[in-house]
């Protein structure tokens, strides 16, 4: 899991990218690929 200031561009790398709010942080998940996961802050 990468952790990133900005995940727009985290987002944008596939197109199974889905943004999740948990526990008031940020994530991108992808179900497809799993090494595309990031979180911000």
């Amino acid at each position: 899991m990468k952790i990133r200031n900005s995940l727009k561009t985290a987002k944008t790398r596939d197109k199974n990218c889905v943004v999740v709010r948990r526990r008031g942080r940020v994530y991108v998940i992808n179900k497809k690929n799993p090494r595309l996961k990031a979180r911000q802050g």
